[in-house]
């Protein structure tokens, strides 16, 4: 006989659905209008000022109002300023820096500056997603840094997108809090990166999300596709910072594709798929490309969630080349290979991941999985600081396919639960986990039982 709930527990849970549901549409309507703000105008003319600082290589010039990386810098931190005078304010801007010296591509002593600006949210201001892009450009030499090295797409393109993504959601409020970051130093061996997880580190910022946004403008690859509605998202399959008993553990549990990194990328595919037209996300269970490195990873080996998002077909006659043309083939990167359109459409879904994390709860903590040699499983959870998160409504509890890239399955919890069992659902067959969602309907990303999945408290 099939079991019925309780008459007083039915109407509540159809008043709970009624009001999530409504919420959901202004949600979608919000999350639509947020992807479609960023403007390709905006988004050429701030490329076009990074070009024009002829070089910005970390050991170029830092005196010149109008060359080399130091005019760069202080160009985007007013660009900030200027943005926070629009909102009121609401914008804290500054530079966070270092001094790097006796390595291999930094020979003698440089002040590797990145340019930040926090947007703070209002019930969770310590709670952090990040978009960042990378000042710095080279050419051929990785120690040349007078030649002209216009980066119009690696790594102007991901800067205006920081910018532009600044100049949208600065005109939101959020629960969570946002960080614009410029780094430096990506091209002499990704020292911004360290620099600013260390910094977070010492400063006890709880970052739930990276966005490193390394090379957003070109459509045209060097394998002769051409497409502007695909791009990728690079993440690690398991934790840096995982320790033995961790891996053990993982061994056997699962794990090895659930990293809050993975789900972070999962957040990001469903993020396009919901919300910017006509773009296809591939997740690639990779850190980066193959023998390469980008800006995420620093935060990687800190323990913060991190991903990449790129183009899908790179042209490497674009890259790290001098300016020149031999044998009828152009070389360098300059403005003629970014098409500004896939660049704000990419900027687009930066935005859209930034608010909908940043209005979302955080993400659940402590979740623990059960139902070895048992017919069901359950999951549980801690309960999350009312104060922090007083827009929570409730849980999601996700299943899916061991096989299957992405979660299929989810069934609601009300927020005053912390444990839910799923009946007849074996637990060797499926991976679980469970998301935190908004009373408007705003999700976090999922997390994965036990330390392999953990987004920290």
């Amino acid at each position: 006989m099939k079991k019925l709930l309780p008459t007083a527990l039915t109407a509540a849970l159809v008043f709970t659905f009624t009001i999530i549901s409504t919420a959901q549409t202004s949600q979608t309507e919000t999350l639509r209008d947020i992807g479609e703000a960023p403007s390709a105008e905006r988004v050429e003319k701030d490329i076009r000022k990074l070009v024009s600082f002829g070089t910005r290589h970390t050991l170029s010039d830092t005196t010149s109002d109008s060359r080399g990386i130091g005019a760069a810098r202080r160009w985007i931190k007013a660009e900030f300023e200027r943005i926070s005078e629009e909102c009121g304010g609401c914008l804290e801007v500054f530079y966070v820096g270092d001094v790097v010296e006796g390595e291999r591509r930094i020979p003698d002593p440089v002040n590797v500056v990145n340019v930040i600006a926090i947007q703070r949210g209002t019930t969770d201001p310590n709670r952090f997603v990040m978009m960042s892009g990378d000042i710095d450009s080279r050419v051929s030499d990785p120690l040349d840094g007078t030649s002209d090295s216009p980066g119009a797409n690696d790594n102007a393109s991901g800067v205006a997108g920081v910018l532009e993504s600044a100049r949208v959601l600065s005109n939101y409020d959020f629960n969570g809090s946002i960080i614009y970051a410029a780094l430096s130093g990506e091209e002499q061996g990704l020292f911004g990166g360290k620099i600013l997880a260390d910094y977070a580190k010492e400063q006890g910022w709880r970052i739930k999300g990276v966005l490193n946004n390394d090379m957003i403008g070109n459509i045209t690859g060097i394998n002769r596709i051409t497409d502007n509605t695909t791009a990728r998202v690079f993440s690690e399959g398991t934790r840096y910072v995982e320790t033995e008993r961790e891996a053990r553990i993982r061994r056997f549990t699962g794990g090895e594709v659930d990293s809050p990194s993975r789900n972070l990328a999962r957040y990001v595919n469903k993020m396009a798929d919901l919300y910017i037209r006509n773009l296809d996300m591939m997740m690639i269970y990779r850190l980066d490309r193959f023998g390469r490195g980008g800006h995420h990873r620093p935060f990687n080996e800190a323990g913060f969630p991190g991903v990449r998002i790129m183009e899908t077909n790179e042209h490497y006659h674009r890259q790290h080349q001098d300016l020149r043309t031999e044998n009828g083939i152009k070389y360098g990167d300059v403005l003629e290979g970014v098409d500004f359109e896939f660049a704000a459409k990419l900027t687009g879904l930066n935005a859209v991941v930034m608010a909908s994390m940043s209005w979302a709860p955080n993400p659940p903590v402590g979740v623990e999985i059960s139902g070895a040699v048992q017919p069901s499983t359950t999951l549980s959870w801690k309960p999350l600081d009312e104060a922090q998160n007083p827009q929570l409504a409730g849980y999601k509890v996700y299943w899916r396919l061991t096989t299957s890239p992405t979660w299929e399955k989810s069934v609601f919890v009300p927020a005053d639960q912390t444990e839910h069992t799923l009946e007849n659902i074996v637990i060797d067959n499926y991976f679980f986990g469970v998301a935190s969602v908004s009373k408007d309907g705003f999700e976090s990303p999922v997390v994965f039982p036990g330390p392999a999945g953990s987004f920290g408290e």
